[in-house]
């Protein structure tokens, strides 16, 4: 019998084309005129993943997500790549938001997108390996159906399919 065909279930974000939309950002906050003198501030933790946004009001911190968000588009970031937080009250009337980066898929979700897959009844195997799941079938066409159902299902993150073979 010929051998088993498989492709993983990851999740992963550029790092490096964060950065660049993060110094953009940071170029629109020093030069767009209803930014410049706000007095907000964005910062990024290479290291923790972490997104901290300074702003004197929660208006102007959804301001600089639209722009943040804006720039990760168009270098082929998605969005529900970052998670914010609730905006948390700051000195002098400001707010503090954090903005998490989600890489990995977490064991809820694997068990999640586990179970989904096999409420399709397609004839695959489904092991979860750390942060990533592994999908496996004999039938190609099977695991198309499979990559097919969960582009169109929302689980919060960025879903990519690599090592197809």
């Amino acid at each position: 019998m010929a051998k088993d065909s498989s492709f993983d279930v990851v999740s992963e974000v550029n790092m490096q084309e964060v950065d660049n939309a993060f110094q953009q950002t940071s170029r629109e906050l020093a030069q767009r005129y209803d930014l410049k003198d706000s007095g907000a501030t964005i910062e990024l933790s290479k290291a923790d993943k972490l997104f901290t946004l300074n702003a004197p009001a929660d208006f102007v911190a959804r301001q600089i997500i639209d722009v943040l968000s804006g720039k990760l588009i168009k270098r082929g970031v998605d969005v529900k790549a970052v998670k914010w937080d609730d905006p948390q009250a700051a000195s002098g009337g400001s707010v503090r938001l954090l903005g998490h980066i989600v890489e990995g898929i977490d064991q809820a979700t694997a068990k999640k997108i586990n179970k989904d897959i096999k409420d399709q009844k397609l004839k695959v195997k489904v092991t979860i390996e750390a942060d990533k799941l592994r999908v496996s079938s004999a039938s190609k066409d099977a695991l198309q159906q499979v990559i097919g159902f969960l582009r169109n299902q929302d689980y919060g993150q960025p879903l990519q399919f690599t090592n197809y073979r």
